[in-house]
């Protein structure tokens, strides 16, 4: 088999050029990138984000004028030179998909949630979250479409498309309404915010709060450690609770069910002894209130605020307990009891019949005048 080597030579050089070239930068960037690993100073965030596309576009790029230089031919070369298009397109895309991505991690870092007062920053964090995912999402889009068009049959289809442009988007707008919904709905919960993330919900009866806000779903941390995944559009066409909505400040509520005997003066002084004791308690309510009676028993409302939900919630536990321990311990009488008294009292009908005269038998209702026969035995006068 005899071969040429002068025109094995017009492909090798250049191709080996660029392939030398290319991998040499690869290996740097990729050494750079790990070393850089776990820096959190500015420049090393830059570098990372910009290095790994980078190390695989470079190959490409410096492989388009290789192959030009050499003699393939038409057919062959643009098919060629389509895949490196292709290739530094998902580069770019890529590129542009990091770079969102760390702009939404430096906005994160400068508004931390992890503080006690958080409500604007998680306001921050639900609009950067929603609309960073929102603008990757586009970005991915636009590259599959960019890479589509390349193809001549595509582009073919496309036309066709679009001179049935009326059937077809009625189509494909009915096809397509989950997803466009859950994008119009996390468009609408990033700007008009009726949840954020940390959000205290009750979505279903379940108590909860927001741990993730997704492109199309979110994710509600239930008390019990279980995930509930809620979509978009439930939260825009449904009512819910949030219950730190514009603060986290919350009043919670504990009610007793006591005798009428009750001393409501201490009582009311030993909730203000309890919550004075309590760190929960912000300061803010601390009142004690009688707000309902019945044939049996009166019921006590303890009314207390918290900085919070959870302390909300621990601090009426506290409240019930010691409230409790406090009533059986210093006033017994004030827990609910039943009676049942029995009083022996004389029956004044019944004394007033036995103060009558034995013969006196005559109904209520019976005519005035003498009785028709006298059973003492003496004869009636005439």
């Amino acid at each position: 088999m005899h071969v040429d080597w002068t025109l094995a030579a017009e492909y090798l050089w250049p191709i080996g050029i660029a392939l030398l070239i290319g991998i040499t930068s690869w290996w740097l960037l990729m050494a750079l990138t790990r070393r850089l690993k776990g820096r959190e100073y500015r420049r090393a965030r830059i570098a990372r984000v910009i290095s790994r596309p980078l190390a695989f576009a470079l190959p490409l790029l410096v492989l388009i004028p290789a192959l030009e230089a050499t003699p393939l031919q038409d057919r062959w070369l643009d098919q060629a030179l389509r895949l490196l298009h292709i290739g530094l397109t998902a580069c770019f895309v890529w590129f542009l998909v990091r770079v969102v991505a760390a702009g939404e991690q430096a906005i994160l870092r400068e508004h931390r949630i992890d503080v006690a007062d958080n409500l604007a920053a998680r306001r921050i964090h639900t609009q950067t979250r929603v609309l960073s995912r929102v603008l990757m999402g586009a970005i991915i889009l636009v590259g599959i479409s960019m890479v589509l068009l390349t193809f001549p049959m595509v582009r073919q289809i496309g036309t066709a498309l679009l001179a049935s442009a009326g059937i077809i988007g009625l189509v494909a707008g009915i096809a397509a309404k989950p997803v466009f919904g859950n994008l119009i709905a996390g468009l609408q919960i990033a700007l008009t915010q009726p949840i954020r993330l940390d959000d205290v919900v009750i979505v279903e009866g379940e108590w909860g709060r927001v741990e993730e806000i997704g492109s199309s779903y979110v994710v509600v941390r239930v008390w019990d450690e279980r995930r509930m995944v809620v979509p978009l559009t439930w939260f825009i066409e449904n009512p819910f609770q949030n219950w730190t909505r514009r603060s986290a400040d919350l009043l919670g509520t504990a009610f007793l069910w006591l005798d009428y005997r009750a001393p409501i003066g201490a009582i009311r002084a030993e909730l203000e002894r309890i919550c004075h004791s309590e760190k929960l308690w912000d300061g803010r309510v601390c009142v004690t209130q009688v707000t309902e009676t019945s044939e049996h028993t009166l019921q006590v409302r303890l009314l207390v605020s918290a900085r919070n939900s959870g302390d909300a919630f621990d601090l009426r536990c506290i409240v019930r307990e010691r409230m409790l321990d406090f009533l059986a311990r210093e006033h017994p009488q004030a827990l609910p009891r039943t009676r049942a008294e029995l009083l022996e009292q004389p029956d004044p009908a019944l004394q007033a019949a036995r103060g009558r005269p034995a013969g006196h038998v005559r109904s209520p209702g019976a005519e005035d005048g003498e009785p028709a026969v006298d059973v003492t035995g003496s004869t009636p006068r005439s």
